[in-house]
């Protein structure tokens, strides 16, 4: 049974999304065209970037919970991982924009974006010799100010505004996968290459890690669903 431990966790971690997918006051299933692909290419991108951190030893997997399939050095419930919480995140982001006005005042807008940037690329920046802490610090940030600045994306004081909420099956998830309820964790971390702060089991930048993996796949799919919306139109 143990083996099956990451596998269920994707499985319950997608199942209800899915389900109310099909709902008639929601109808997320006609956001599929769009959601889909860039679902696929924001994985694509994490998978590379995981990749390389487990061959460089950054984390790596724990054998006891996995069935034993692997994509070069990943398993593939690490895989599935890419798929399942974005699709969820990006539901509950969708839920929660149509059935609730979020709205931001511009100015503070325009200082708490570029604060926020700055901040994490300072924080970035001083860990440089921290390569978890470093590279997803400082993607993040460019990455935020780029949608910002230069993909006028009118939709990110809102994701800033669900991500809390985003967060509360955040710290279920992650925390089983990071040892909370375990005799051992399915995910190992080299504490040489991260700040060492952890809320309970989870490094503080499982946070900002996971945030610019729901920031891509909402970026991406707004492109796409932006597009598409102009072919209907022309």
């Amino acid at each position: 049974m143990m083996k099956y431990i990451y596998l269920l966790i994707d499985f319950f971690t997608i199942i209800i999304p899915f389900l109310f997918s099909f709902h008639p006051k929601i109808k997320f299933y006609k956001e599929w065209k769009s959601f889909i692909p860039a679902n696929i290419i924001s994985a694509a991108i994490f998978v590379i970037w995981d990749i390389c951190f487990t061959k460089l030893g950054i984390w790596g997997f724990n054998e006891r919970y996995l069935l034993g399939i692997y994509f070069y050095n990943l398993p593939i419930e690490e895989i599935l991982f890419f798929i399942c919480i974005p699709y969820a995140c990006v539901f509950t982001y969708y839920c929660l924009n149509n059935f609730y006005k979020i709205k931001w005042n511009p100015k503070f807008e325009a200082v708490f974006i570029p604060v926020l940037s700055g901040l994490i690329l300072i924080t970035g920046i001083y860990f440089y010799s921290r390569a978890y802490t470093s590279v997803t610090f400082i993607s993040l940030s460019i990455f935020l100010l780029i949608i910002k600045y230069f993909s006028k994306g009118i939709w990110l004081p809102k994701l800033i505004s669900i991500f809390p909420i985003l967060l509360i099956p955040f710290f279920i998830v992650n925390g089983i996968l990071t040892g909370t309820g375990l005799a051992q964790p399915v995910v190992w971390y080299n504490n040489m290459e991260n700040i060492g702060f952890r809320l309970l089991t989870i490094p503080i930048e499982d946070i900002f890690y996971g945030f610019e993996l729901v920031l891509l796949n909402t970026f991406i799919y707004k492109l796409f669903q932006s597009t598409s919306r102009v072919h209907i139109t022309l």
